[in-house]
């Protein structure tokens, strides 16, 4: 009875030898981080929400279709095809092709460059039109200081993950990473994606100047 007993201890996933949750460790260390960080974008936009609603001078026609409009829209389309990239990297790092996987890696990471340089040159367009943390020239200044924040994160994860897929690119071509962290790496891509298609319409289409 005792040595069954010490037999199923040795054999159960909780003693160190297997996962409890059937996913490595690195894996389920991204999952915590992204649900985190999802309360954390959750939490910016339903303030940004709410303070649209209560304050009556909210600016409501801010963004021009040329060129905010348009350099948003593009960048939507930009991180899009960069998460077809990421896909397609993580398909060949399972095959073990490790040329595949670096070229689609960095397919990936210049979607995430010219994301950030158009965001960049779109920032200075309003900048130049008088927005910035404290003020703005069509109402509160609480809209420059909701959207400088919640952007400026948003650029600051997908520039972190650029560095992030740069240095899994040179590993794997090593052959020092592993097919399973191509794809944790893609997880936290597919993630950054996925805010932004939530940043786009609220912050943007919802305050389109025609």
């Amino acid at each position: 009875m005792t040595e069954t007993k010490l037999e199923a201890t040795m054999e159960s996933p909780w003693s160190g030898g297997g996962s409890p949750f059937a996913v490595g460790s690195k894996k389920l260390g991204m999952w915590l981080f992204i649900v985190s960080d999802a309360l954390t974008f959750t939490a910016l936009l339903m303030t940004y929400s709410y303070s649209r609603l209560a304050n009556p001078d909210w600016p409501r026609a801010v963004f021009p279709i040329m060129p905010a409009i348009i350099f948003s829209t593009t960048m939507t389309v930009v991180l899009l095809g960069s998460s077809l990239t990421m896909v397609m990297a993580v398909a060949a790092a399972a095959r073990h092709d490790r040329g595949a996987t670096v070229k689609w890696i960095l397919a990936t990471m210049a979607g995430g460059l010219i994301f950030d340089a158009l965001h960049l040159t779109e920032w200075k367009h309003l900048i130049e039109e008088g927005v910035s943390l404290w003020k703005n020239p069509w109402g509160t200044p609480l809209f420059g200081a909701t959207f400088f924040g919640i952007t400026g994160l948003h650029m600051t994860h997908v520039t972190l993950g650029v560095v992030y897929l740069g240095v899994i690119a040179a590993g794997f071509g090593r052959g020092k990473f592993t097919s399973e962290d191509v794809e944790v790496s893609g997880l936290y891509w597919h993630f950054v994606d996925l805010v932004w298609m939530f940043v786009f319409p609220m912050i943007y289409l919802m305050s389109v100047r025609y």
